[in-house]
């Protein structure tokens, strides 16, 4: 091969070269995305009353107080067999259905035998604006043929509900 013939595929191959780009770019599209997640879900399992429902005559409930995670009453009972049944309203006032996680009531050590609590179940699901309630009855024990020396128990209760799956 003479130079010339070199020079001549040299300038035919810079040709094909640049008609490739030229092509490649006439052909070359770029897409672009953006995008934005926000959670907007929102969690709000609260108490939203309790009250007294059921009272033995000679009986105080006194005034059951409450806040969106806690509750507390003050029963007085009199004599043997007297009872007080609050019961306790749960909302689901967020987005997000609820599960009951935990359902813990215990007595606090050193409080009287005399008084006996029972609850109801309580729902097992809390979809979202749903609610549901459950009572607390505490009583006098009506087998107690003598005045106790211990006159109160503390009763603590935990409910917890968690994000269904």
């Amino acid at each position: 091969m003479n130079g010339k013939t070199k020079v001549t595929i040299g300038i035919v191959l810079l040709i094909v070269i640049f008609a490739m780009s030229v092509a490649y770019s006439a052909f070359a599209t770029e897409l672009k995305f953006n995008g934005t997640a926000e959670i907007v879900g929102e969690w709000d399992i609260r108490i939203i009353d309790i009250k007294a429902i059921s009272i033995s005559e000679g009986c105080d409930a006194g005034k059951p107080q409450y806040t969106n995670t806690s509750a507390t009453f003050d029963a007085k009972l009199v004599k043997p067999g007297d009872a007080i049944t609050y019961e306790v309203t749960i909302k689901n006032a967020g987005t997000i259905d609820a599960t009951l996680s935990t359902v813990i009531f215990k007595e606090q050590e050193n409080g009287s035998e005399a008084i006996k609590y029972s609850t109801t179940e309580l729902a097992s699901s809390l979809n979202a604006g749903e609610q549901t309630s459950f009572t607390i009855t505490l009583e006098y024990d009506s087998e107690i043929t003598e005045m106790p020396s211990i006159k109160n128990k503390t009763i603590i209760g935990i409910i917890e509900y968690v994000q269904s799956n």
